[in-house]
């Protein structure tokens, strides 16, 4: 579905998932801008024409370019796609809003778009709060979620996404940008349950890596997924998000890929708990950001004050944070008081 585009999109963050929507964009035929913050690196990537960290066989488009100078890359282009850490989200926005500022180009019509999954770390608040405190109002703010690999979507198999905002013209803004002959994108006026859904099936992961690093079999994973999903529900309807959410791609379908896929970095961090690594030698190994485990922090903190039932979340937060063995917290989890389902 390549075709000449009059946009220029500008993705924050060239990490792997940057770096893959970069190159989807970019395939798409949108002026496409892959921003970082480190000079040197992102010299080596425009020099290199590819991003030889993370996904060194992709070859960058023409009208793909990268750099450090956000300044320069914000120029005369209302339509962004952020994609750091959620630590990082805050500090990334703030760089953006004050790019603009300096061009004289804001507030403006600007689009903005993210596809981090996570909570700012301390406050425990959705990105579209976070986004919506920097930019103010007049900005159009949206989510890009849903069961994808970096990897997949450079490769060009088949995908799908769901783009969300408060609103369905720019849910649907988003979703163009991303659609393509190989990935399909929904459209979704539900953005509070997308965030919730991409944030909370992190914890679920790191739980079913360390169901699978105890070798505790296939069935013992199907249950942590399914009893996960439940969790993931209760909490996002609680906070606003819908059921039907939670049942689409965004939830079960995200969920169902980094629960079972060792491609996600959080399956991976489970797995490493469970055959007994501590966190801090998995998170070195791993060599990028694990969302689950800030996630899984915030997420303990919020079911708590909430008063939310959220057993296998709780015993992820005991392991990660409090050093219980993996085969306590699965001993728990087992004999808790029988419920009806």
């Amino acid at each position: 579905m390549s075709r000449a585009q009059t946009q220029t999109i500008t993705v924050l963050g060239a990490g792997c998932w940057g770096t893959a929507l970069a190159l989807l964009l970019a395939r798409n035929g949108w002026t496409t801008r892959l921003w970082g913050h480190s000079a040197e690196r992102m010299a080596q990537v425009a020099a290199q024409g590819c991003n030889e960290q993370y996904l060194p066989d992709f070859r960058f488009p023409e009208n793909l370019t990268a750099g450090s100078d956000l300044v320069e890359l914000a120029r005369a282009t209302d339509c962004f796609l952020i994609v750091v850490p959620s630590h990082a989200f805050r500090a990334t926005a703030e760089q953006l809003r004050a790019a603009k500022e300096q061009l004289g180009e804001y507030p403006g019509n600007m689009t903005i778009a993210w596809g981090t999954k996570g909570f700012e770390p301390g406050t425990a608040q959705l990105l579209s709060q976070v986004a919506e405190e920097v930019f103010g109002d007049g900005v159009r703010l949206g989510v890009a979620s849903g069961p994808t690999f970096a990897v997949d979507v450079a490769s060009g198999l088949p995908t799908a996404l769901t783009s969300a905002a408060r609103d369905a013209s720019t849910a649907e803004a988003i979703a163009a940008w991303l659609r393509s002959d190989h990935v399909r994108v929904y459209a979704n006026d539900d953005l509070i349950g997308v965030q919730l859904a991409g944030a909370i099936k992190n914890v679920m992961a790191i739980a079913a890596g360390v169901s699978d690093g105890l070798a505790l079999g296939a069935s013992a994973r199907a249950a942590l997924v399914t009893r996960g999903l439940a969790e993931l529900g209760r909490l996002g309807v609680a906070l606003g998000g819908r059921p039907e959410t939670f049942m689409g791609l965004a939830g079960v379908g995200d969920l169902i890929l980094t629960c079972t896929d060792d491609k996600s970095r959080n399956r991976r961090v489970g797995i490493g708990l469970g055959v007994g690594r501590g966190l801090d030698e998995i998170l070195e190994d791993l060599g990028q950001e694990a969302e689950g485990v800030n996630t899984t922090r915030e997420l303990y903190r919020m079911a708590q004050r909430l008063g939310v039932e959220m057993p296998i979340t709780e015993q992820v937060y005991r392991v990660l944070f409090e050093g219980r063995k993996p085969e306590d917290a699965v001993h728990s989890l087992l004999t808790r008081e029988p419920t009806k389902e």
